[in-house]
């Protein structure tokens, strides 16, 4: 797939950024850029490699699950600017 600038553009345009004409030019030879290593990526034989192979030895710490009490409500609300029934209260956002 060819990215030229008219496609940048129209990209742009979608995510409303606007561009100038020497950032559509570097944009677009930049992702032409990726569009081409990518395909050099898919072209690699994997077929002996597993799907989470590491360089390092990675593991997993994880420590053991202790059931411990949980704050009381008025513990958890005392510094909360608004509360509504044991409850946080925020301003409404969504009309």
């Amino acid at each position: 797939m060819a990215i030229d600038k008219k496609t940048v553009e129209y990209t742009a345009h979608l995510a409303r950024i606007s561009l100038q004409p020497e950032e559509l030019e570097t944009l677009s030879h930049e992702l032409q850029n990726i569009l081409e290593f990518i395909d050099k990526l898919q072209k690699a034989d994997v077929a002996g490699v597993d799907a989470t192979s590491y360089i390092l030895p990675v593991s997993n710490v994880l420590r053991e699950d202790r059931i411990k009490p949980s704050l009381k409500p008025e513990d958890a609300l005392k510094n909360a600017p608004s509360s509504k029934n044991q409850f946080f209260s925020v301003p409404k956002v969504i009309e």
